[in-house]
């Protein structure tokens, strides 16, 4: 009878963790699609100000992907989109510049007026990224936004801004020196983490 318990019990736990392994392979591929909807579905729109999110630095110059960022960002002010470009990133350990500094210096290489550069230089995630940006566009009275970042950063970064109630458009740019796959499967579960918590916030 004790042996017959037992596998009865054996029999719904490996249910259990079968269900909850299917449960979140379908959560997963949900985020996945949702990440390649949102990044086809993205293109440049008018706004008062494109927030150019960070990434890394290589000393006092963009990395190849924060680049990417970048030029992305130049595309659309050059194009006339928006009319301010917020470079948001703190200084980063062992940096001597935050990736805001980096960022300002490459725009303005590029022939960007100072004056149409807003600086934002504490934050050390996307939701910071946000959050200090959102002070900065109260403190410049400026309203909507383009959300500029990677395809992949762009869910995340749309939640976020939803979140702290910014009027936000996505403008990404696909990556040609990031392992594209690796990045993505790397978001999903950050995205996964942000909704999860959200659900008990």
């Amino acid at each position: 009878m004790m042996h017959k318990s037992k596998k009865n019990w054996m029999r719904r736990m490996w249910f259990l963790l079968a269900t909850i392994f299917i449960a979140a392979a379908v959560w997963f591929a949900c985020l996945w699609q949702m990440i390649d909807r949102t990044a086809q579905e993205a293109g440049p729109r008018h706004a008062d100000v494109g927030i150019v999110l960070g990434a890394a630095v290589w000393g006092e110059r963009p990395s190849p992907s924060l680049r990417e960022r970048l030029d992305c960002a130049l595309q659309a002010y050059r194009d006339g989109y928006v009319r301010y470009l917020l470079v948001t990133g703190g200084t980063g350990e062992g940096k001597t510049l935050s990736e805001a500094e980096v960022m300002r210096a490459y725009l303005i290489e590029q022939d960007v007026p100072e004056e149409a550069i807003l600086l934002e230089d504490k934050a050390t995630s996307t939701y910071e990224n946000l959050l200090f940006s959102q002070e900065v566009m109260d403190e410049y009275d400026l309203e909507t936004a383009l959300l500029i970042s990677h395809d992949f950063h762009l869910v995340r970064a749309l939640y976020i801004a939803e979140d702290l109630e910014i009027p936000a458009s996505p403008l990404g740019t696909k990556s040609q020196v990031l392992s594209t796959t690796y990045y993505k499967a790397r978001e999903v579960l950050a995205l996964a983490h942000w909704q999860f918590t959200r659900l008990f916030a």
